[in-house]
């Protein structure tokens, strides 16, 4: 697939990038700081300028795709990941405005040139437990997609807009257009360097509903995606089997959870945080890593 990639330089994007390249597909990167990989296309977009977004997605991607003398390719897909990562790096107007604007821009575009499959990053954080002012408890356990997205802060607010922007793209084109509600993306050096605090103090993983996922199985995740076609809208959890920290699941309710009614089953060391519709309509997989 010839494939545009947004914030591929990025944490989770860059091992996105290198797993679709690694998997036969063209990936162009685009992205305010280019991407450091042998076979990736970068190209640089401010995706916030609307005319950018639609001049980058209807131009050749490299050198080569102007020998066939048959015009623009079009992409086949989109993966959309860039955006100002969360709350406290930028002023929260700057951040929901950023996000906002530069995933209405790509839908736009996606629209406009009958891209018909897009994947978009949205949050953990949408459910309102992340970057809550004070602690505050799921409605319920384990989290799934049902669970109210009410947020307090503009980093997640930006996410809800984001969803309901891609919901009505969906509902004009008819096209395939997915939203990943990652949880927090772990790179496999932050294994040996964080969880050890994570198993001496659970309690720092509770705004994250104790999960995680792996960097690496997000782009898995991503695969997933690209081959599963006919879903409409969607919006899927993201992350892996496991909770991230070595307290049980029982320790963990008794703890952190008492009284908060639960849903479903949550296996032993299971995640709070369930990605069963993605395993269900995706085949996905994410099985235990930091253990």
């Amino acid at each position: 697939m010839r494939i545009f990639m947004t914030g591929g330089s990025g944490k989770a994007g860059r091992y996105t990038v290198d797993h679709l390249i690694a998997l036969g597909h063209q990936v162009t990167n685009a992205d305010l700081v280019p991407l450091d990989h042998p076979q990736v296309h970068n190209l640089r977009v401010d995706l916030t300028d609307a005319g950018q977004v639609l001049n980058a997605l209807h131009a050749y991607a490299h050198f080569g795709e102007l020998e066939p003398g048959t015009g623009v390719p079009r992409y086949d897909a989109i993966v959309h990941f860039a955006a100002v990562p969360r709350i406290l790096l930028q002023p929260d107007n700057v951040t929901y405005q950023a996000n906002v604007m530069s995933t209405y821009n790509v839908l736009d575009a996606a629209a406009k040139f009958g891209i018909r499959k897009v994947i978009f990053a949205s949050s953990e954080t949408i459910y309102g437990v992340c970057f809550h002012d004070g602690e505050v408890k799921p409605a319920y356990i384990p989290v799934d997609e049902e669970h109210p997205t009410v947020p307090q802060d503009s980093y997640a607010m930006s996410k809800v807009v984001n969803e309901a922007t891609a919901r009505s793209f969906q509902a004009r084109t008819g096209a395939d257009i997915y939203g990943l509600r990652i949880n927090n993306v772990i790179e496999p050096h932050e294994y040996d360097r964080d969880f050890p605090a994570y198993v001496a103090d659970p309690s720092l993983r509770r705004r994250n509903i104790f999960a995680y996922i792996d960097a690496r199985d997000l782009a898995v995740m991503v695969e997933r995606c690209l081959a599963t076609d006919g879903l409409g809208y969607q919006v899927f959890n993201v992350s892996n089997d496991d909770s991230s920290v070595a307290a049980s699941t029982q320790e963990i309710i008794d703890r952190f959870y008492p009284g908060v009614p639960q849903k479903a089953e949550i296996n032993e060391a299971g995640s709070f945080y369930t990605s069963d519709k993605a395993r269900r309509m995706l085949g996905f997989s994410a099985p235990s890593r930091w253990r």
